[in-house]
């Protein structure tokens, strides 16, 4: 009989999953099998595909990147989404999740698939309104449970590893958003589409009333379940209300469900937070749903800065994964304004990079603090290649170099001769010799 990873893990077995991560991580591998069998670390990987980049996300390990790509309807170049998948593997994304909705989206699914070595996700809603409109000629309120259970495994054969779904959007959660009205409302496209299939039928989120179905799937193909924030706040002035908390309490209790079905979970975090209340969503998530690890969208700390959103949800990144956030989704400079580029995909991946590493070091993840300190001697020694080596983009940096043109002092081209690290170089010889105690000065 099948067996899930959870299910190994919680029988004492060590899988070459387990080992590789651990081996990628510096730690036991002993610690990522416990690890999952407690349900506080997930390695994402579908029983039909061979996922060669492997990785674990969870307590005590480094925080991960997602990038999404993916067609639209407005723009339905495959070729476009495949450079953008390149260009994030090739800047070390640890995972990729399709969101396409424009297209033939079982064949760009595919192609992704077989061109992405590294964890792929889904939202199968997604596909399951797209086809209802579109393949079966009717509205997304029309569309039938049964279509959207058959989507999920028609994704879930093509080697999907990882699944966001709306669960936590109940009558109940809904019912909370009635008692204040938000500026935002719904601001998730799947919780969207759940919603408005929920209110027109007066049923029951088929997601969530149906859930032994779906952890049936899941368990068959080995998929984690990334309980979905339908409901998040879509602004900072919506954070931290009643119905986002009202679904984080429903998908906690899924997520005991879950696991005692021996289906890995992740659960999913709000996305536009002010600055002050992020540590205490992390905190209750953590609570909440039982150390289950967290995947979060930014968060973004404030509205106002479409164009560098990838710069906002870097801050809140930052300080959502000290607080002990273990899964960062990347946001471009395109955020609320159109279908990201590929220059976008990497803006927004090396943002996202540079607030997991910030957050690691707070962390104490092996090799982050190492890490720093090696740049921080380079910069000491003023060498130049080594700094670039130990950049998180060493292509920008050895433009910057370059461009900025090579000083006669060895230094930059903004300070010159009157470096501050050459000058003290030269001071520090002298310093050696002195006697600078508060006993030896004079007036």
């Amino acid at each position: 009989m099948m067996c899930t990873l959870k299910r190994l893990a919680e029988k004492g077995i060590i899988t070459e999953e387990m080992k590789a991560c651990a081996e990628a991580e510096g730690v036991e591998a002993e610690y990522i099998r416990e690890g999952i069998a407690k349900g506080h670390i997930v390695i994402c990987k579908n029983k039909k595909n061979k996922v060669t980049k492997p990785c674990a996300i969870g307590k005590g390990l480094r925080t991960k990147v997602n990038v999404n790509i993916g067609t639209s309807k407005d723009r339905l170049s495959v070729e476009e989404e495949l450079k953008k998948l390149e260009i994030a593997i090739k800047y070390g994304t640890d995972t990729v999740m399709d969101l396409s909705t424009g297209g033939e989206l079982d064949e760009i699914r595919k192609l992704i698939r077989e061109n992405c070595p590294v964890p792929l996700g889904t939202v199968p809603i997604y596909q399951a309104a797209i086809e209802a409109v579109e393949k079966h000629h009717k509205s997304i309120v029309e569309m039938t449970v049964s279509e959207i259970f058959k989507v999920i495994e028609k994704q879930a054969e093509d080697g999907i590893d990882f699944m966001t779904v709306h669960c936590g959007v109940t009558k109940q959660s809904l019912e909370r958003l009635k008692n204040k009205e938000r500026i935002l409302g719904i601001v998730s496209r799947g919780g969207s589409f759940i919603a408005e299939w929920m209110i027109y039928n007066n049923k029951e989120n088929p997601l969530y009333e149906y859930f032994d179905e779906l952890l049936e799937i899941a368990y068959n193909y080995d998929i984690t379940l990334s309980l979905g924030d339908g409901i998040r706040p879509g602004c900072i002035a919506d954070a931290t209300d009643g119905g986002q908390i009202q679904e984080l309490i429903i998908l906690g209790e899924l997520t005991l469900r879950a696991w005692d079905k021996g289906v890995q979970v992740m659960i999913e975090g709000p996305g536009h937070v002010p600055l002050d209340q992020i540590e205490a969503n992390v905190k209750l998530e953590k609570k909440l749903c039982h150390g289950a690890p967290f995947y979060v969208l930014g968060p973004l700390p404030t509205d106002i800065a479409p164009g560098y959103d990838h710069l906002v949800g870097a801050i809140g990144g930052a300080i959502a994964g000290a607080a002990g956030a273990d899964f960062l989704c990347y946001l471009t400079p395109a955020e609320h304004l159109r279908l990201p580029t590929i220059e976008d995909v990497k803006e927004g991946l090396i943002a996202s990079k540079i607030a997991a590493h910030i957050a690691d070091l707070v962390k104490g993840i092996k090799g982050a603090w190492e890490w720093d300190l090696e740049m921080a001697k380079a910069r000491a020694r003023l060498d130049w290649e080594a700094q670039i080596e130990l950049s998180i983009d060493p292509e920008k940096a050895r433009r910057y170099r370059i461009e900025g043109g090579i000083s006669q002092s060895k230094a930059c081209t903004m300070c010159g001769p009157y470096c501050a690290i050459k000058i003290f170089e030269s001071a520090y010889k002298f310093l050696k010799g002195k006697d600078f105690s508060l006993n030896d000065s004079k007036s």
